[in-house]
């Protein structure tokens, strides 16, 4: 399962997300997303479980939990909508 994590301070690494959440499970992979300017955290990204079971839980228990000073956010990532391309 894909899950959506924000409100993630910019100090936070991929390792400290991996900690978080390998309490509840095997997490396959952690992707901070980073501004391509300034090559900063844009304080969210998706960390990749693959067990449901677990990853269900770390949504309901790391939701509102605090991480290095701040509250994150965390959900089961939406499919990413295409944009709606029209010829004018």
């Amino acid at each position: 399962m894909n899950i959506y994590v924000s409100n993630l301070s910019f100090a936070v690494v991929d390792e400290d997300l991996v900690k978080q959440f390998s309490q509840y499970g095997v997490v396959s992979s952690v992707n901070i997303i980073m501004d391509k300017v300034t090559n900063r955290s844009r304080g969210f990204a998706f960390v990749d479980m693959p067990e449901s079971n677990a990853a269900e839980k770390a949504i309901r228990e790391l939701n509102g939990a605090s991480l290095d000073g701040r509250f994150i956010k965390v959900n089961e990532a939406r499919q990413r909508e295409e944009r709606n391309k029209s010829s004018y």
